[in-house]
Formats: structure tokens, C-alpha cells, sequence
């Protein structure tokens, strides 16, 4: 046995693979060639009796059709890096197993065609289920990294500067500080050192170090290769959809340690260093996460750490301002006056005939509670926040272009996109069998409605949820013990909007996928883009809008009513405090809810229940079970693995969490703290999920982020507009200002309280809804008070809007549009001075092009150098001096005649 290991391991290279080393991962039978990729499919029980294939293969329909699904384009033009998988569950057919097998033996025919090695396996442990093992040899991986622009290291390498020497040492300094935080993997130590990288060229191998053809391309590398040429020789993700195979995914990469132990090499290291809760304090092995899984993940990783770090400040700050506004609460005038008992302000009834009059002390608790959130530090807070979206999205921009310069993709242009094959199919079909003009017209409307159609729902929703708060407030006054009913009414209504959103979210996730393949966008980007754009306005308009509903539209909406429907039913109104509290309230229990529940509870539970559900299936127990897997190969390990399905949900949730922590952080300072401690936990989870629970990805090629650098810039910028409103008009800022320094007698805010209170005439309720104990306080009332800016009663113009809510209004709007211009232009200052390319890296970047100038004139001075050194040493025939003699160094055959 240990020879036998012994020689998988040192296993020699196949022909076209001299180069000596260990294999890395499982291999072909012969224990020689590595497998690169994996195809499984169903095993096809054997019938007595099958059907004729020579219908399918002769007809010419389906041979047409079979031909615009495979490659017909010119071969520049691989596909983009997507799982075929996930690409798969766009469009499904049933073929009958003799089509399936016919489809599979052509496909892996033209793989086989086109230089790739094939291995099948049906006689493996899982039942059912066969292997197609894909190996590329050397000439395919260097034919396919030419063809795709690979950049790989040369033999050239060159000294690293980071700046002066200043910078340098103040590097080194935070570097040695830092050392406990970082992972201990090579990648993230200081190089003094890189090689110069340049897209490979079989021409030019001698530039390259091959000493090592095993490892010269790594894992990653050589199944993204086998991957495009799989899709270029026809779309994988069609034969997926058709249920020709199954799945098809890279293998982890795993190590040999002894004979019989089986561990995980480099997903080892990532868990130990990377996807274990015990290192959550320590940065992320951002090189090795790039290194393992491709571009595209690497720099999601790299992006969610870059905005957890910058969390921290903005967390600090937000917790100062909550606990100034706690120091400061027993100062706060208003909410003192609101508190004293000698206070004999009685007020107006909340609802019709249920509620009766009430003590404006008794709305103590909620004032001193708004104080919290509702103070002159809060809009410091939001222009902070303003200028800390500004420098986050400066600093990505910075720490981008230092990735895309330390991974070698500074030249790098993303490749031309391509038709889905979803859209072929559905030329095809067009042209084989014209669709009736009734059906496109409806399925266009269909389309253009439904979007509208579901932001109606989100409004209805809301709606509905204004309507409960309103019952259930009439209904709780009329019971026995009315305590805390405004708290109990907030409570609730914020629980029913969280569990809302969350089911909706779900469903306007399903809804914008089906939308979008009723538009059939005609290119993968494309599709991906419109996707991503629907499902981020849905789901945004699902999360915010009860928010907004709460800033902006609850209480102030009896500008729209007549003096005489002032006490309605109708009428949906905060507390003597103002809304902020009850923003604050339902911001805190969505935030808190969506990521708790929505984002990591559902992502820990549901697949440990899955596991559960496999686990309860199987006859074996967990003894069994666990044995069963350690004989089991890697590609049939792998298989049980769920399927990589995209970053989209990754980057959805972050997003949205953005957009809570910037848009309304006027009202809800604790926002970035909660955000912080989230994504501490989100980024291991995630982690974990990569390393363990999913299948190896295809890696994928890309230098930014894409469109989701245009959201989370747009989100910043409405951020300011956003915040602007919530200060003046969700508020009491504006009106604090206007009374102290226009209507205060000593300048303070004593009388604040009752300058914001009108009056209303008891006898002049509507009929039905007075109230059905007048008597409750224990008097009888003539007047009571209500929080508005209205004439009195005895006015010539009675409950009109008096002149001093046009003061503040006029007040709120300017502050609305000095504040926006100020900060907007604070973080265009900050745009303008911080640079978007670090200067070392300029440097670096200008540096390489010298020294790769110099090294191809070296190169072309050494074969100029060669070629005249040959040219001397050639015999000259007949000793002619003539240059006709000889041509570089060869006789010259004379003519016969």
C-alpha cells in the first residue's frame, strides 16, 4: 500500500508533461494525469428495447439547432466566466435518454477533438451517477493561456519600492505593530521583490520559468481553461439545462499526508487562517482567497473587507453621539418641560370616541427616549457620514488599483461579450415557428406592468400596516390596562413590516429573474445587469419604504385635510416627541432583522437542515457515514457540495445594509455599530460557506466590482439628500433653532413645548367621534392641545396654518438645500484630493513598462547577436567576397543547367 500511495504521489508526468513533481489533487486511473474538471450525469438503465436516434441526429431542425448552441463564432471570443449551473436553471427541456446519450457521446467527442484528455468512471460508490474526469494536457493549457491574454510571471524580477525611505520604514513600523492581526500565510508578508508578468506566448516560453510545468499552472487556472474551452466547444450550460449532465465544477485542491489520511491543502489554510470564527479579529488572506478562487471572489472579499474596516471609525463616532445624547438628557429643556408633573397640559384624544383626553406628561418616556436620537450631535453625525461615504469609495478606488497592480491585471480588458445561449435558442425557434403577434403584445405589457405592479403591492403593504396601527391602537385603549400602548402599537407594526419584508424578498427576487428571461436579453452581461438592477429596486423599495412612509409622510398629512377632519380616524399620528423615535425603532428591528434572520440565521440553518434531511434518509448512522466519505473520492465528495450560485446575493444584502447605515443615519447613530459587528460575522460565515459547504467556483477573471460600484456611489449620493430631509423635516432641529432665535424671549428653550402645541374646541368634534369618556381625567375639558402649527379656535381664521409654519417650513427648506450643497461639496473636495492611483503604484506601473521595453531589446540584441555570430562561421564557397554567395550561413544551391 505505501508503494502504491508512494507512486500516486511521485507519480511520472504523461508525455507532454516531463516536468518532475507532486501531483497536486486526484488523477486519471494511470495515476499520472490530474483531473481539472468534472461532468456527472445520470447512469441510464439498460432497456430491452431503445428508441431510434437516426430521427434526432437526421433531422435537420435539430442539427441546426444543435449547431447555433455550439461554437459557431470565431474562436476570440471565449465566454465569460459564469457557473454553468447557475446558468443552467434558466431554461429546461426534457429530452428522452437516447437524445441525452447521443448529445453527451457528441459533445465529449468534440472535447476530445480539440486536445482535452477524458476519463469516465460508472462504477464508482455513489449509484446512479457517472464521472466524466477532464484533463488538459501541457499543449492545451498553453495553446488556451495564449489565446486568453494570461499574464504569468517571467524569470525577470525586480525590486518593489513603497515610496521613500520614510514611507518605507513608517510601512515596516505598521507592519511589525499590525503583525498579530495578520494570517499566517506567505502572501500577506512584505515583498521586496515581484516578477514581471506578461501574457504567455508559446514564442517566448524561454521567458518563462518551466522548470515545474505541474505547478507552472496552478489548479485554478487549468479548470478555468478546460471550463471555456468546454463552453467554447459547445454551451455546457445548455447541455446542463437539458439534463444531458447534471453538474460540472472544479475539484478542490487536497494533499496526500501519509497513506490513508486525506486532508485539505489550501482550503485548510483558508479555514485555519481565514473561515474560523476564533480568527475574526485578524485580516483576511486576501492573496491566497484570490489565489484559490479567481479575481471576481478575491476582490468581493477584498470590498467587504475594506468596508468593515471602515465601519470602525464611523461605529466609534456613532456610539460618541448616542452617549452624548445620553449625558445630555436630563439638560434637554423640552423634554424637562414634558416631564414635570406641574405640567396641566391636557391633550387631544389620539382616535375617534375609544381614546380619551390625556396628560402630555405622560409622554415622558418617549421624549427623553427621542433625546437620544434627536439632538444638535446628529447632524454632525450626518455630515460625517456624508464625508465617510466619500472617503470609503475613495479608498476602495485606491485599494482596487493596488490589487489589480499586485495580481497582474493593469492591462487587462475585459473580454467582448457573447450571446446566451437562451437567446439563440429562442432566434431559433422564432425562425422555425413564428410566435402570434397577441402573444409578444401580452407578454411586452406583462413585463412593463409588473414591475410597477409589485411596488404597488410594497405600497399596499405599508398601507395595510398603517391601517393595523390604527385599529389596534383604538382596540388597546378600550381595554381594561392602556399602559404602554404606543410602545406596544411601535413594537408590533415594526415586527409585522420585518416578516413582510423578508417574504417579499424572496418573491421579488424570484419575480425580477422571471422578468428578466421574459425580456431575453441577448448577452450574458446584459442579462446579469438587468437582473441585478431589478432586483436591487425591488428589494430596496421593500426595505425602505415603511421607513420612508415613517420619516416623511406619517403625521403630515393633515396638510391634506379640512380643519373640521383634524380628529379622524384617518389620520395616522406620531408621538408628542415627533417620528424620529419610531424611525429609529423600525430602522433598528429591519436592520437587525434582516441580518440576524434573513442574512446568517437562514445561511447557518437551512443547510445544516438539509444535512439533517440527507442524514435522516440514509441508513447509515454517523459512525457509517463518516467512513463511507473517507472512501470516497474528491470529485465524488465534491459532488455532494452545494452548487456556487453567484455573488449577487453576497453583494445584495451588503448593499442594502449600506443603505441603512447611510441613508437614515441621522436617526439611528448606532446603525454602523450594528453593520460592523454583522459583517464581522458575515465575512467567516461566508467564509466558511466557500471553503466547506460550496463547490469549488470557476474562476473568474475581472478587475473592479462593476455595477455595484455605481449603486453603492448613487446610494451615497442620495444618502445626503436623504439625511438633509430627515433633520429638517423628520426632526425637531429646525423648529428648536427657528423658536430660539426668533420667538424666545431669553433666548433658550423654555415655552419650546408649548409653542409647538395649538388649540382645538372640544364642541367642535364631528359627530360619532368624541369622546366616550369626556370625564377620564376626572374634569371636564373645554380645551385640549394638539401638536401642530394652526390658528387658534377664536382666530379670525380658526385651524388654519399660522404664520410661524411657514417661518420653519421656509427654514427647513433652505436648510435642506444648504446642507446639501455644503456637503456635496466637501465630498467633491475629498473626490479631487485624494488621487485614485497611489503614487508607488503609478510608479510600479510606469517601472514595469520600462524594464519590459528593456527586456525585449535585450532579447532581440541577443538573436541579432546569434545570427551574426552564425553568419561568420558559415563556409563561403569558392571564396567569393560576394554577398550572393550565401544566404545566412548556406550555400547556395547552383542551377543545374
Amino acid at each position: 500500500v505505501g508503494k502504491l500511495v508512494k507512486n500516486i504521489l511521485l507519480g511520472s508526468l504523461s508525455s507532454d508533461e516531463a516536468a518532475p513533481g507532486q501531483k497536486q489533487g486526484p488523477t486519471f486511473k494511470d495515476g499520472r494525469r490530474r483531473v481539472d474538471y468534472v461532468l456527472t450525469y445520470h447512469i441510464q438503465k439498460p432497456q430491452s428495447v431503445r428508441r431510434n436516434t437516426s430521427r434526432f441526429s437526421g433531422s435537420r431542425v435539430l442539427r441546426s439547432l444543435r449547431q447555433t448552441l455550439s461554437l459557431s463564432k470565431s474562436p476570440a471570443m471565449p465566454p465569460p466566466k459564469i457557473d454553468p449551473e447557475i446558468a443552467a436553471q434558466e431554461h429546461r427541456l426534457d429530452y428522452h435518454e437516447d437524445d441525452k446519450r447521443f448529445r453527451q457521446n457528441e459533445f465529449e467527442d468534440n472535447l476530445r477533438e480539440m486536445g482535452l484528455e477524458l476519463e469516465k468512471d460508472e462504477g464508482n460508490k455513489i449509484p446512479g451517477i457517472g464521472f466524466v474526469k477532464i484533463h488538459a494536457p501541457w499543449n492545451v493549457l498553453c495553446r488556451e493561456a495564449e489565446f486568453m491574454k494570461l499574464k504569468m510571471p517571467t524569470r525577470k524580477v525586480y525590486e518593489v519600492k513603497q515610496g521613500s525611505n520614510l514611507v518605507e520604514k513608517i510601512n515596516l513600523f505598521i507592519h511589525k505593530v499590525t503583525e498579530p492581526l495578520h494570517p499566517k500565510v506567505e502572501s500577506n508578508k512584505p515583498q521586496n521583490v515581484k516578477p514581471l508578468s506578461y501574457p504567455f506566448s508559446r514564442e517566448k516560453q524561454h521567458l518563462f520559468d518551466l522548470s515545474d510545468r505541474e505547478s507552472f499552472f496552478d489548479s485554478k487556472t487549468r479548470a478555468s481553461i478546460v471550463s471555456t474551452r468546454s463552453a467554447s466547444v459547445m454551451r455546457i450550460t445548455s447541455l446542463l439545462g437539458n439534463g444531458v449532465y447534471t453538474a460540472a465544477y472544479p475539484l478542490h485542491d487536497i494533499a496526500w499526508e501519509g497513506f490513508d489520511n486525506i486532508s485539505l491543502l489550501s482550503p485548510q489554510l483558508l479555514y485555519e487562517e481565514w473561515a474560523s470564527y476564533s480568527v475574526f479579529y485578524k485580516y483576511q488572506p486576501i492573496g491566497l482567497i484570490r489565489k484559490y478562487f479567481g479575481d471576481k471572489i478575491g476582490l468581493y472579499f477584498a470590498w467587504l473587507g475594506i468596508y468593515t474596516q471602515m465601519l470602525i471609525p464611523a461605529a466609534i463616532v456613532g456610539v460618541i453621539v448616542f452617549l452624548y445624547g445620553c449625558a445630555t438628557v436630563d439638560d434637554n429643556i423640552p423634554s424637562m418641560e414634558i416631564c414635570d408633573p406641574r405640567n396641566n397640559i391636557t391633550m387631544c384624544p389620539m382616535c375617534d370616541r375609544a381614546c380619551s383626553y390625556w396628560k402630555l406628561r405622560e409622554a415622558c418616556g418617549t421624549a427623553r427616549a427621542s433625546h437620544l436620537f434627536d439632538n444638535p450631535a446628529t447632524v454632525f453625525f450626518s455630515i460625517f457620514m456624508a464625508l465617510w461615504a466619500a472617503m470609503f469609495m475613495e479608498h476602495w478606488k485606491r485599494r482596487q488599483m493596488r490589487l489589480n497592480y499586485i495580481w497582474d491585471l493593469t492591462g487587462f480588458e475585459e473580454e467582448e461579450d457573447h450571446r446566451r445561449a437562451e437567446y439563440e435558442l429562442r432566434v431559433m425557434k422564432k425562425t422555425l415557428k413564428k410566435q402570434h403577434k397577441s402573444t409578444q403584445v401580452c407578454l411586452s405589457l406583462l413585463r412593463r406592468l409588473l414591475t410597477p405592479l409589485q411596488v404597488s403591492v410594497t405600497f399596499a403593504i405599508v398601507f395595510g400596516v398603517i391601517l393595523y396601527r390604527i385599529s389596534i391602537r383604538a382596540a388597546l385603549h378600550m381595554s381594561s390596562n392602556p399602559s404602554n400602548i404606543r410602545a406596544t402599537v411601535k413594537g408590533t407594526a415594526a415586527v409585522i413590516n420585518l416578516i413582510v419584508i423578508i417574504i417579499m424578498d424572496e418573491v421579488y427576487g424570484a419575480l425580477a429573474r422571471w422578468l428578466t428571461l421574459l425580456e431575453i436579453p441577448k448577452t450574458d452581461k446584459s442579462f446579469e445587469e438587468r437582473l441585478i438592477f431589478k432586483t436591487f429596486v425591488l428589494k430596496f423599495v421593500n426595505a425602505f419604504t415603511p421607513i420612508v412612509y415613517l420619516a416623511f409622510f406619517r403625521g403630515r398629512l393633515d396638510l391634506f385635510y379640512f380643519p373640521d377632519d383634524l380628529f379622524t380616524t384617518k389620520r395616522d399620528t406620531c408621538a408628542h416627541a415627533g417620528c424620529l423615535m419610531e424611525l429609529c425603532i423600525q430602522l433598528c428591528i429591519t436592520m437587525l432583522g434582516k441580518q440576524l434572520i434573513q442574512n446568517n440565521l437562514f445561511e447557518i440553518i437551512i443547510p445544516k437542515i438539509k444535512k439533517l434531511i440527507r442524514r435522516r434518509k440514509s441508513d447509515m448512522d454517523s459512525q457509517q457515514q463518516e467512513d463511507y466519505n473517507l472512501t470516497l473520492q474528491r470529485y465524488e465528495k465534491d459532488h455532494f457540495l452545494g452548487p456556487f450560485e453567484g455573488l449577487s446575493p453576497e453583494y445584495m444584502e451588503m448593499i442594502i445594509q449600506f443603505g441603512m447605515v447611510t441613508l437614515f443615519v441621522a436617526s439611528f447613530p448606532l446603525a454602523p455599530l450594528f453593520a460592523l459587528l454583522n459583517n464581522i460575522i458575515e465575512i467567516r460565515l461566508d467564509a466558511k460557506k466557500f471553503v466547506t459547504e460550496l463547490r469549488r467556483p470557476i474562476a473568474a477573471r475581472a478587475k473592479d466590482i462593476g455595477i455595484w460600484y455605481n449603486l453603492l456611489r448613487g446610494l451615497s449620493k442620495v444618502a445626503v439628500i436623504v439625511n438633509a430631509f430627515v433633520i429638517s423635516f423628520t426632526s425637531d432641529f429646525i423648529p428648536r433653532l427657528v423658536y430660539q432665535y426668533m420667538y424666545s424671549s431669553d433666548g433658550s428653550m423654555h415655552g419650546f413645548v408649548n409653542h409647538t402645541l395649538s388649540y382645538f374646541n372640544v364642541t367642535e368634534f364631528q359627530p360619532g367621534t368624541a369622546p366616550l369618556q369626556p370625564l377620564h381625567l376626572g374634569y371636564e375639558v373645554e380645551l385640549c392641545r394638539y401638536k401642530d402649527y394652526r390658528e387658534p379656535p377664536w382666530s379670525n381664521t380658526p385651524y388654519d396654518l399660522s404664520k410661524e409654519f411657514w417661518a420653519i417650513l421656509a427654514c427647513r427648506l433652505a436648510f435642506v438645500i444648504v446642507f446639501q450643497n455644503v456637503v456635496m461639496l466637501m465630498s467633491d473636495f475629498v473626490d479631487w484630493l485624494i488621487p485614485d492611483i497611489p503614487k508607488d503604484i503609478s510608479m510600479q506601473i510606469h517601472k514595469e513598462k520600462i524594464l519590459m521595453v528593456e527586456l525585449f531589446m535585450k532579447e532581440e540584441k541577443g538573436k541579432k547577436r546569434l545570427r551574426e555570430n552564425h553568419s561568420n562561421q558559415s563556409p563561403v564557397q569558392d571564396g567569393s567576397n560576394s554577398k550572393g554567395d550565401a544566404v545566412i550561413g548556406r550555400p547556395v544551391q547552383l542551377c543545374p543547367f
